[in-house]
């Protein structure tokens, strides 16, 4: 139902506050369902709680700075802001991580029977449908917005999810076998599995800060577009594409006859921009306009110093 409201309501920062919401329910259902149970893997599922909480505050901060216009000091606009929020979730991954293994590994030593199983179950699988469902929504609407903050707030509550289905299939097998050392075990599983997932994070968030390329899908767009334009009088070079957050940027060159007026140069100019940013919502192009036997030279090694 909430996946069918317009991207108007849907809006990153809107989404976000509703992430903060649902973290703070989930903490005191997993915090609940550790306390009744003392099980250090409902403990290791109410720190990544902890984490989602942390992480969708820091990405508000930093999606609330990307949607600021472009000034003086930054005439590309505030879009890499999105990033930081995507590499300090990774961070806070990790150092949940590195607490999980910490809390698991005495338990393993000094294994404890758990208590309340059905209570604390029951908590974890509610915490958890709750998360499902706003990951749901997120993931449509990061790539409405193309916001890589949502998107990161969604795989890491799709990561929160799995960890409840592992704790919960840990304690239910605990229940049924008594063998008490699975609980720390399952603890440590959930640890090595966000992770990965915090790894993960921190590597695109580096991408995106290094001026990674456009999606292969979107440099097939800009290039089908290009073709209708490229004919005998006309040919592009040199198409150069990067994402900054929300925006996609192409760089190319325009041939064009030496003969052509200046108007009727950029009148063509300006088509092509129409054409490619009809086609790429959100993309920014430029075009720069060359004799058709004038090739541009780089890599000058006075570029280099």
């Amino acid at each position: 139902m909430l996946r069918l409201l317009p991207a108007r309501v849907l809006t990153p920062p809107r989404l976000l506050w509703a992430s903060i919401m649902v973290a703070l329910i989930t903490i005191t259902l997993k915090t609940l369902a550790w306390y009744i149970t003392d099980s250090v893997g409902l403990l290791s599922d109410a720190m990544e709680s902890l984490v989602n909480l942390a992480s969708a505050i820091f990405a508000l901060m930093m999606v609330t700075i990307a949607q600021r216009p472009a000034d003086e000091e930054h005439p590309y606009g505030h879009h890499k802001a999105e990033y930081f929020s995507s590499g300090f979730e990774g961070v806070l991954i990790i150092a949940a991580a590195a607490g999980i293994v910490w809390a698991a590994g005495h338990r393993l030593l000094d294994p404890q029977p758990i208590q309340e199983v059905g209570w604390g179950l029951a908590l974890s699988v509610i915490s958890s449908a709750l998360n499902g469902l706003l990951a749901w929504v997120m993931f449509s609407a990061a790539k409405t917005h193309r916001s890589i903050a949502l998107d990161a707030d969604a795989r890491h509550l799709v990561t929160d999810v799995w960890t409840s289905v592992g704790v919960v299939v840990g304690i239910a097998a605990v229940a049924m076998t008594g063998w008490l050392w699975l609980d720390p075990v399952v603890a440590i599983g959930v640890a090595l599995n966000i992770l990965w997932e915090g790894a993960h994070l921190m590597w695109r968030s580096s991408q995106g800060l290094m001026d990674e390329a456009v999606e292969p899908d979107v440099l097939r767009e800009i290039q089908k577009t290009l073709a209708v334009f490229d004919h005998d009088t006309i040919r592009f070079d040199h198409v150069n594409t990067r994402r900054s957050g929300q925006r996609r940027f192409v760089d190319l060159h325009m041939h064009m006859p030496a003969n052509w007026s200046l108007g009727r140069a950029a009148a063509v100019r300006t088509s092509v921009e129409q054409a490619l940013m009809r086609a790429v919502p959100g993309l920014r192009a430029t075009i720069q306009l060359l004799p058709s036997d004038v090739e541009a030279h780089f890599d000058d090694p006075r570029d280099l110093l």
